[in-house]
């Protein structure tokens, strides 16, 4: 076996990649990344009546967009069926496996009487012995061992021992003739050199059968770590009723990737007190030894702060570009420094990309939709002749700056012997329909001066239509 690290991902293309897949992915490319190592991906689709192209695609979208970039791969379990078909045969010719004839009902039947009688309902091996060809429907078993214990060495877990006697002879071939998981996945990890399997705690249960079938096979076992599974909040396993549970769902929901990858990396994981993390710190420190052993409380509002967190530091080309399937239809996104501008003023005040599209609303419009409210309580007549003076004005700024307009409204409320807060308001609703908006200075340079008239003429004729 190769001395270089080797890890795997190897989801199953039944369905969209949830959270818990994501975390597993990131923790083995995290870990191939942090010790110089390889990432393979592997898409386990055995399950022909379950598996489907559409999953595969919207699996490699979702590691795509979360930037688990693949040093090999996807390698594609149903094209490797004759090679698992070889090992079975293999294994049948040494005596190491066995046809096996039990039909279902025998074995529900089985599994009843053991459980009446208090025992585990494990195969009774009725077959084991009986030396039995290959026939119609007729599937084959693993000949495990019955004495003895299987220790894994969990690097996350700690050494765990299992009976050997507890274990199934379990069916590594399904009467249709292809392999179970638990046969395919020794045959293709041992067959690509993966040396670090890190995969959910659901599949440690699993360890101890497939460490017999590796033996058996003449393989090297490869070093286990079992993460913790993912929680929502009361406790119990994470579902859809805790939230989306789909990756690409949160990319819908305006977040960005780097945000959920810091959140999932720390589902778990810890270094020190830090929370944000670049990739580079997190290839730089990730360690299995720092994973926990206890379950992880998905929180959906720590995630929502992180998602604002990233919004808020990344350049507005960033945003622009995740911004491309968010935008409302009708926003005129053409004018790219127009646009940029607009992000700018809003990612600190959004903490979503969905909330931002929103928020821009006002921005792209040619005719301002005013909230009934806030016209009613502030485009009233005697503002009018403010708003008119106003726009008198502006014309003659020559410095249409942030800078230059905080000048310009200072010297405007002078002149005209009012506080700031008898024009700001109206102003405020004039020029985006809103009480609730950026600083009005940051929305009169981002609009221009051109639009900022328009919309100030506008409002005044609003004001008088009303007389």
């Amino acid at each position: 076996m190769t001395t270089r690290i080797r890890t795997r991902f190897a989801p199953s293309p039944t369905g969209y990649l949830h959270i818990g897949g994501a975390r597993t992915a990131l923790f083995n490319w995290l870990f191939s990344r942090h010790t110089g190592g390889e990432f393979v991906l592997r898409v386990e689709d055995t399950d022909q009546q379950r598996s489907t192209d559409e999953s595969t695609r919207a699996i490699l979208d979702a590691m795509t967009w979360l930037g688990l970039n693949w040093d090999e791969g996807p390698y594609f379990q149903a094209q490797r069926v004759d090679l698992h078909r070889d090992m079975v045969q293999k294994l049948i010719r040494e005596g190491k496996a066995y046809y096996c004839t039990c039909t279902p009902e025998v074995l529900e039947a089985k599994r009843k009487t053991a459980l009446a009688a208090g025992k585990k309902p494990k195969y009774d091996g009725a077959c084991r012995d009986r030396n039995l060809p290959k026939s119609q429907g007729s599937v084959v078993r693993f000949r495990g061992e019955q004495t003895g214990i299987t220790i894994v060495e969990d690097l996350i877990k700690g050494n765990i021992s299992f009976n050997n006697d507890e274990l199934d002879d379990l069916i590594i071939e399904r009467g249709d003739g292809y392999p179970t998981y638990n046969f395919a996945v020794v045959v293709d990890d041992a067959q690509m050199n993966i040396t670090h399997v890190i995969r959910g705690d659901d599949h440690l249960n699993n360890t101890p059968r497939q460490m017999l079938m590796y033996r058996a096979l003449g393989f090297e076992i490869p070093k286990f770590a079992h993460v913790p599974m993912i929680l929502g909040s009361d406790k119990a396993r994470l579902s859809k009723r805790h939230g989306a549970t789909s990756v690409m769902a949160y990319k819908e929901m305006g977040y960005l990737p780097e945000a959920l990858v810091n959140y999932l990396v720390r589902l778990g994981w810890s270094h020190g007190d830090q929370e944000i993390f670049s990739p580079e710190e997190l290839i730089e420190h990730f360690s299995l030894d720092s994973v926990g052993k206890s379950p992880a409380v998905f929180n959906p509002e720590k995630l929502l702060w992180l998602n604002a967190h990233y919004i808020k530091e990344a350049s507005p080309d960033r945003i622009m570009e995740e911004m491309k399937q968010q935008w409302h239809t009708g926003s005129d996104t053409g004018d790219a420094a127009f646009t940029k501008k607009i992000i700018a003023d809003l990612q600190p005040r959004v903490k979503t990309l969905i909330e931002l599209a929103g928020a821009a609303d006002f921005y792209f419009t040619d005719q301002v939709q005013y909230e009934e409210q806030a016209a009613q309580k502030f485009l009233v007549p005697e503002i009018a002749a403010y708003l008119k003076a106003m726009a008198a004005g502006i014309p003659t700024l020559q410095n249409f700056s942030k800078e230059g307009l905080e000048e310009f409204l200072k010297n405007f409320i002078e002149a005209q012997g009012i506080k700031f807060k008898v024009i700001a308001q109206p102003l405020r609703v004039a020029l985006t329909g809103k009480t609730v908006s950026p600083g009005i200075d940051e929305i009169m340079v981002t609009l221009g001066k051109d639009r900022v008239l328009q919309r100030i003429h506008a409002a005044v004729v609003h004001i008088e239509s009303r007389k």
